[in-house]
């Protein structure tokens, strides 16, 4: 049996009216300027800095390398791309981003009118001392609401500003989410380095502990020809022992460092994998580039997700206010429904069945004891609050590249300082050990320079690590790693205006 429901024309009018009013409802909410940013207008300059390099025209700024670009080492590739399927934390932040879209979408949808469709049944007795009729009355009704509906009307912009608020929440969670796998990329190729450089470590040791072996093998024998003492054995048995400690050292941070990098993938090694790893005993520079065009300082603030994420916090908290706002003015709510009723079943849908309510409410508040005054000061003070978060995001941001500019000037520096001395002192032992098996020098001279080489070699793969680590630390405050592959300058960069529908 086909139905239909004829909604009253005068509710049909008040419908269009109080759509038409809500639609042109004003926000209470202060106009948006994006704070001053408290920094300097230029990176530092002097001895300890590398000159910031701006792009060329035709050059790609170091945020918009892609990954697979930066990092040139196939293994390392291969890494970042596994830690990115199934590593927990970046996969915890995906899902607080798709938690805060249904937020989102909850709160947009009280924007519109609700619509209802019911139908029941109502059956009551009334006894004979009080029925109108002075009879035991039994009564039954049936009713089918075809169309119910609520609505509050958003003159003053309260539920837009909810909306707003809440769309911010969600794109800063998204942004939070590229900060995450930007630090991942990041922590992965840390994490990989550092397992190479100990394992580089650990290679230079057991290298050192077989010299050290046989010279104290070779002592050992020329104290029983009576040509070396027992102080000449002993301090012989000093470096091999150091050198079995420093083995052990090693070997237990390699172990560690592979632990590390398992728990950043999210998954366990492959056999083919794990077998590559165990190769990978050197620390070669060329994994990374070593020239970053850094851009400008303001380039930071679209170019970083953390201060993009802060900034939709903010943003957040200026709809905040608005809503504070809008709560000390009237809210008006309308209520109706159109359907039929009938005091018997079969009779619901006949001709003159038709029933509707219409209910408008206006709720002004008058006296809530200073509730909505302080509702709006807290809104106010966040906002304050997340001005300062945005401000110290920015702050951090130019120190952290700042440093990588110092860092990596200063390390080249050192390096090629301590490749001369690692040089000179390959060169001291292999004169020390000539003279000694000459007779010219005692065995104390031969071990000095031993100690003097292998401290030297083991500075210089730290310091190695710490300039790789430098660059890739840099390449992350630039806004690096939130891609896979190149990107034109400008192009593909994150926009955070979208809705999430």
């Amino acid at each position: 049996m086909k139905t239909s429901i004829e909604v009253p024309g005068a509710l049909k009018k008040l419908s269009l009216i109080a759509l038409a009013v809500a639609l042109a409802g004003c926000s209470l909410s202060p106009r948006y300027e994006r704070p001053q940013a408290p920094i300097a207008a230029s990176y530092p300059t002097g001895s300890a800095y590398e000159q910031a390099t701006p792009a060329d025209a035709d050059q790609v700024l170091a945020a918009d390398i892609g990954w697979r670009d930066f990092f040139r080492d196939p293994l390392l590739q291969q890494l970042i791309a596994l830690s990115l399927e199934s590593n927990r934390d970046l996969q915890k932040a995906a899902l607080n981003v798709e938690a805060a879209r249904a937020m989102y979408r909850i709160q947009r949808a009280d924007l519109l009118p609700s619509l209802d469709a019911a139908g029941g049944s109502v059956a009551e007795r009334l006894p004979a001392d009080i029925s109108p009729t002075g009879t035991t009355q039994i009564n039954r009704r049936y009713d089918v609401a075809g169309v119910a509906t609520a609505w509050e009307l958003d003159l003053w912009g309260r539920i837009r500003n909810l909306s707003d608020r809440a769309l911010a929440s969600y794109l800063a969670l998204d942004e939070t989410r590229v900060a995450a796998q930007m630090s991942l990329v990041s922590e992965v190729a840390i994490a990989y380095l550092t397992l190479r450089a100990d394992q580089a470590l650990l290679t230079l040791t057991s290298d050192t502990l077989a010299t050290q072996k046989r010279s104290y093998e070779l002592t050992a024998q020329l104290v029983e020809a009576g040509s070396a003492t027992q102080l000449d054995l002993r301090l012989a048995e000093i470096s091999l022992r150091t050198a079995e400690a420093n083995h052990a050292v090693y070997t237990r941070q390699a172990a560690s460092d592979r632990n590390a990098l398992v728990l950043l993938l999210g998954q366990p090694l492959t056999a083919e994998l794990s077998q590559q790893l165990d190769a990978a005993t050197t620390l070669p520079d060329g994994i990374v580039p070593t020239s970053l065009p850094s851009g400008l300082p303001s380039e930071l603030l679209v170019r970083r997700p953390d201060i993009r994420a802060v900034e939709q916090m903010l943003l957040g908290a200026n709809a905040n206010i608005g809503a504070a706002r809008a709560a000390f003015f009237p809210t008006i709510s309308l209520t109706g429904s159109a359907g039929t009723a009938s005091a018997s079943l079969d009779g619901l849908f006949d001709s003159g069945s038709r029933a509707w309510s219409f209910l408008p409410q206006i709720t002004l508040p008058i006296f809530r004891g200073g509730a909505l005054r302080a509702n709006l000061d807290v809104a106010q003070v966040q906002k304050r609050i997340e001005i300062t978060n945005y401000e110290k995001a920015i702050q951090v941001a130019f120190s952290e590249v700042a440093d990588g500019l110092a860092g990596k000037r200063t390390l080249d520096d050192q390096i090629r300082s301590e490749q001369l001395l690692v040089a000179a002192s390959q060169s001291a032992y292999e004169l020390a050990e000539q003279r000694f098996k000459e007779g010219m020098d005692d065995n104390l001279t031969l071990l000095d320079a031993q100690r003097t080489l292998y401290g030297t070699q083991q500075t210089l793969v730290r310091t190695r690590l710490a300039r790789l680590n430098n660059l890739i630390n840099l390449y992350k405050a630039l806004g690096g790693g939130w891609t896979e592959h190149s990107v034109q300058s400008g192009i593909g960069v994150k926009q955070s205006t979208k809705s999430p529908g």
